[in-house]
């Protein structure tokens, strides 16, 4: 194989590379965004269940809260 050919054969799993690097990155961006929105969504599953807690109904237990046998 010539020093054309290495460089050439280099080059493409360069640019092969490169590609993926970048398809990865947006994987992760993207995952990063729909993190964020299901950290939102609990946040104010929790939220919404202390307050029906704190008015009676159900009975939902914490896990900031003991068990009601202790």
């Amino acid at each position: 194989m010539s020093d054309t050919d290495q460089i050439t054969a280099l080059q493409e799993r360069l640019a092969h590379t490169t590609r993926q690097a970048e398809d990865l990155s947006e994987v992760v961006a993207d995952q990063a965004k729909r993190l964020d929105l299901l950290e939102k969504r609990v946040s104010s599953l929790l939220a919404l269940a202390r307050e029906t807690s704190a008015q009676g109904e159900g009975s939902a237990q914490f896990g900031d809260q003991p068990p009601p046998h202790w």
